[in-house]
């Protein structure tokens, strides 16, 4: 009777708790970089062999080319331990590393003044917040201290930015870094942000509903949320670049696709097929309109294997 007594006075105890095992940081995708150059005429794109810049093991990503067009930037994880942000030299293709630190950086950007680049930093607790870093790659300071946790950026001009700011919906954000005030623009947004061609409106993603994704355009002047052209049907992240003239790309799978205002549907322009490359993820579009830089899923070809689309 007693052990029966006791049985059920246990059964009544809360069950021990069990440490919660820290959840492991995901593997960044592995991803290569490659540049198309062509005369500016996106007819003549179609010619256009791709040349490495960024194609060692693991990720290499998110590309951006500086203002004066003789660098580019990007996002790579070398040592297995954090990503950092490198530099690849056009002249002499040589890549060097630009920032360096315990913390793992993102997404690097030119900041408007011209000194320096702009960066999303992953801290040691986890928190995701802007930081920029000098023309040297060092003296790091934040932002904005209380807009968290932050994915992407874009530049509007010296004061003003737009965020992707993680959370369940993604919102898109408009920051002024003077007052650090947020207002939230659009839900359940992409994490493509672009200031556009000759304006200071940005455009980006937004999900209306599963099958209805749009390219927007938003004025930071007026608040106004305009509808550009919906997304190439297929494409993953419905990541966008901006070419000088105006000109929207969008991949989906192994094809680049451009559209223009005015025009009633997407175009294919190239394809990565041929070279046996993986499907584009993201673009980016050198100052002078001139080449373009893709990010490819990392596949077995080996990069001399490259040869020029017929």
């Amino acid at each position: 009777m007693r052990s029966l007594l006791l049985v059920a006075l246990l059964s009544q105890l809360p069950a021990p708790v069990v440490p919660a095992v820290p959840a492991q940081p995901a593997v960044p995708p592995a991803t290569d970089i490659y540049e198309l150059s062509f005369d500016g005429s996106l007819d003549n794109l179609r010619t256009a062999t791709p040349q490495p810049i960024a194609t060692a093991r693991g990720y290499d990503n998110q590309p951006f080319f500086t203002p004066d067009g003789t660098a580019l930037w990007f996002t790579a994880n070398r040592d297995g331990k954090q990503t950092d942000i490198y530099e690849f030299h056009r002249k002499t293709r040589q890549v060097r590393q630009l920032v360096s630190t315990p913390e793992a950086e993102y997404s690097a950007a030119a900041t408007p003044d011209g000194n320096g680049l702009s960066v999303i930093r992953v801290e040691n607790d986890g928190m995701q917040r802007l930081w920029r870093f000098d023309a040297a790659g060092a003296n790091p300071r934040v932002v904005l201290a209380d807009v968290r946790p932050v994915g992407y950026h874009a530049w509007i001009d010296g004061d003003q930015l737009a965020l992707y700011v993680l959370g369940q919906p993604s919102t898109l954000q408009h920051v002024r870094v003077s007052t650090g005030k947020a207002t939230v623009v659009a839900r359940s947004v992409g994490r493509s942000l672009h200031r556009m061609p000759g304006t200071q409106a940005v455009s980006f993603v937004h999900r209306e509903a599963p099958d209805d994704v749009w390219v927007k355009q938003f004025d930071p002047a007026t608040g106004a949320v305009t509808p550009l052209v919906r997304a190439v049907p297929g494409s993953g992240e419905r990541d966008v670049a901006w070419m000088p003239d105006g000109t929207l790309l969008m991949s989906a799978e192994t094809t680049i696709f451009a559209w223009r205002r005015g025009d009633k549907d997407w175009r294919e322009i190239y394809t990565v097929a041929p070279q046996q490359l993986g499907a584009v993820t993201r673009m980016a579009v050198a100052p002078d309109g001139r080449t373009l830089a893709i990010v490819v899923n990392e596949t077995s070809v080996p990069s001399g294997n490259l040869r020029p689309q017929q």
